[in-house]
């Protein structure tokens, strides 16, 4: 069970550092991570001494049955206003105070219309990603969920090799793969399932399309699943064709440089670190088989409730590695009009190194 509890606890002690009374909780994963809720309507003030949550009508039965640790609140008008209105009500306690706001996850004109509604003499403030940052490290409740996404979503390669063969659309690989998701449980795909081939596996984020899969060259495959609300994410890549050719044995140098440039950004993953040089070992492999330049994204994210998020494991960043943090390790080199390839596995950071959660093999395969 999630300990919603502790995690309100825990952010209250960071209103009282950053000299907030509330927090205006607005962007969804944050407040299923703070109180359960999973509608897709709803907003959360948690103050210094209590939370109060809103939701609408459509959401009577589902709040009280998820929301732990906050009073729900059924709106019959615009959330905005309840939540005002509720402020308002309390015009003693509220009268001066500061409201903390999630400002990338309300609209100009809401934030607006929260400060008319507010009492005389109370501010909005745009809040430092508290509810973020405590996301950013993993309990072991939702590492056990992410591990169980992870396994299920590697189980999708599988049948992602029973139906590639020449001539399949794109699409219908990806088609049999998130079908494969749902009959296993998945409540859906953590995001539109990426299978590239040909030229497109030279396009980092290319859908699946109905472009025919053809003999001599790469398939990117690039998917996840949400299972439980926690994602997965993973990318394995396959040469179609004969192992053999001159093309294969090309292919094959750039794969390998690729693996090796993972596993070196794996072996660099561990507490304490910064990101940047778990991005900088990944780097230094690639540039050293002369492939630098066509390594053209980050080498991770962070994965949790949504598919991306923190920390970012690229060049520049500061965030320093703590122990349950889950991120992607997934370098890659792509050439334009002619093939790419990429290989991601999802790890979970430890004080004296990573562990791989993901299951999948990553010899060169050709089928």
């Amino acid at each position: 069970m999630m300990d919603f509890q502790s995690r309100q606890k825990s952010l209250r002690r960071q209103l009282a550092t950053h000299r907030f009374d509330a927090l205006l909780v607005s962007h969804l994963p944050n407040i299923r991570y703070l109180c359960g809720f999973t509608g897709s309507a709803g907003l959360l003030l948690v103050t210094q001494a209590h939370s109060a949550f809103f939701t609408d009508v459509r959401y009577d039965t589902q709040a009280h049955a998820e929301v732990t640790g906050a009073r729900v609140i059924i709106a019959r008008k615009a959330l905005l206003n309840a939540v005002g209105e509720w402020i308002k009500s309390r015009r003693k306690r509220s009268k001066g105070c500061t409201i903390g706001i999630e400002a990338e996850n309300l609209a100009v004109a809401e934030r607006k219309r929260l400060v008319e509604l507010l009492p005389s003499g109370s501010k909005l403030k745009n809040a430092p990603p508290l509810v973020e940052q405590a996301r950013m490290t993993k309990d072991e409740d939702e590492l056990a969920r992410i591990r169980q996404a992870v396994e299920l979503g590697a189980s999708l390669f599988d049948r992602a090799l029973e139906v590639l063969r020449l001539g399949i659309k794109e699409v219908e690989v990806a088609a049999e793969m998130e079908y494969a998701a749902r009959r296993a449980g998945a409540s859906e795909m953590s995001f539109p399932t990426i299978i590239a081939s040909g030229a497109r596996s030279a396009l980092p984020h290319g859908r699946a399309s109905e472009q025919a899969i053809a003999a001599g060259s790469f398939v990117i495959c690039d998917f996840g699943v949400i299972l439980h609300g926690y994602c997965s994410d993973q990318t394995r890549t396959v040469w179609v064709g004969r192992a053999s050719s001159q093309e294969a044995k090309e292919a094959r140098r750039a794969y390998e440089a690729v693996k090796e440039a993972q596993q070196a950004a794996i072996s660099a993953a561990r507490a304490g670190v910064n990101v940047s040089e778990v991005d900088a070992a990944a780097r230094q492999v690639l540039r050293q088989a002369g492939l630098g330049r066509y390594f053209t994204h980050s080498t991770g994210h962070g994965v949790g409730l949504e598919i991306h998020e923190a920390p970012r494991v690229a060049a520049g960043q500061k965030e320093v590695l703590k122990p349950g943090m889950v991120v992607t390790i997934e370098p890659g080199v792509y050439f334009p009009g002619k093939w790419g390839v990429r290989i991601e596995d999802m790890v979970v950071v430890k004080d004296g190194g990573c562990e791989i959660l993901t299951p999948t093999g990553k010899d060169f395969l050709a089928v």
